[in-house]
């Protein structure tokens, strides 16, 4: 399987036309992308400037990051014929790689705006660099920059920042340095389309917790509503737990719970509400063990966001 490590340079639209142009907020008018083999050496790379047909005029942040004229894409090909050979070039075995996980949202809200076929039928597995970098250098949790990455691995700077294919570059040079393959079972999931029924909802257990990515609902009660989206298993004895803390929110998209198991312990339930491509719901839980500690400060948590609501 090879990699395909790949970065999205985008224009956006003035004020004045959000409105009109809300379906397709950043048009993308630049690819660059560089291919790994399985031990991640750069074996081909792919670098597309794209004209644009939607904004005819550069956005000032765009012109300041990436330092091209619209005089510099007007005579290069449309997205759908860009788009095409890049596929083409990242060939059949292989799995996309990103700093973060936008540029597979906008690469797919592209794609739609043009009438082309999806990427997948429902959610597929992604490697976010970004994401990696945390796990395998600091705490977890962080999410860097780019250039504090390669800063930060003392990786030779050797082209400019803030271009598709240099930006791909570096990712894929920070990716080279994880040596663990364990950082690379942490997988991402990339959810523009998302399960289409129950069968389909996506069940994953890492190391150390699990994710649960649920079908569309119309709205938070009926995502709330959902036996499957509110209970709690243990994800290594796969039995029903009790809860110790029954679910609450602090706001209203975020909802935790606590339960028990009698093997391995307190077991922290995590609910994210998110709106679909579709303006529906969706959900994306995280169960994870915790310690008794962490069960006293979730108990704070909740009485404090009873107090608020009084």
């Amino acid at each position: 399987m090879n990699y395909i490590v790949f970065d999205l340079e985008w224009n956006q639209s003035s004020e004045e036309e959000a409105e009109e142009t809300k379906g397709l907020p950043f048009e993308i008018i630049e690819i660059g992308a560089v291919k790994l083999n399985s031990n991640k050496k750069i074996i081909s790379q792919f670098s597309k400037l794209i004209k644009p047909q939607m904004y005819h005029e550069l956005h000032y942040i765009t012109k300041k990051l990436i330092h091209l004229q619209m005089e510099d894409l007007e005579n290069e090909q449309c997205f759908v014929d860009i788009m095409k050979e890049f596929l083409e070039w990242c060939g059949e075995d292989y799995i996309f790689c990103t700093w973060g996980p936008l540029d597979l949202l906008e690469l797919q809200r592209n794609m739609k705006h043009y009438g082309m076929p999806v990427l997948a039928e429902g959610p597929f597995p992604f490697l976010d660099i970004q994401k990696l970098f945390s796990i395998a250098f600091e705490d977890k949790k962080s999410r860097r920059t780019l250039e504090y990455a390669v800063d930060y691995l003392k990786i030779e700077k050797d082209i400019p920042f803030h271009r598709a294919f240099s930006d791909a570059y570096y990712t894929a040079k920070v990716f080279g340095e994880m040596k663990d393959e364990k950082v690379e079972k942490n997988v991402s999931f990339d959810v523009y389309s998302l399960p289409k029924d129950r069968k389909s909802e996506i069940k994953v257990t890492f190391d150390n917790y699990a994710k649960y990515i649920s079908r569309e609902f119309e709205d938070k009660q009926a995502a709330m509503a959902n036996r499957e989206v509110i209970s709690t298993k243990c994800y290594f004895c796969h039995k029903n737990l009790r809860k110790k803390i029954r679910w609450f929110s602090t706001n209203g998209k975020h909802y935790l719970s606590v339960s028990y198991c009698d093997k391995h312990g307190p077991m922290k339930a995590k609910i994210r509400l998110r709106k679909s491509e579709n303006n529906k719901v969706y959900v994306v839980k995280t169960l994870k063990f915790i310690s008794w500690n962490d069960v006293e400060n979730i108990k704070k948590k909740k009485e404090n966001a009873k107090k608020i609501k009084e």
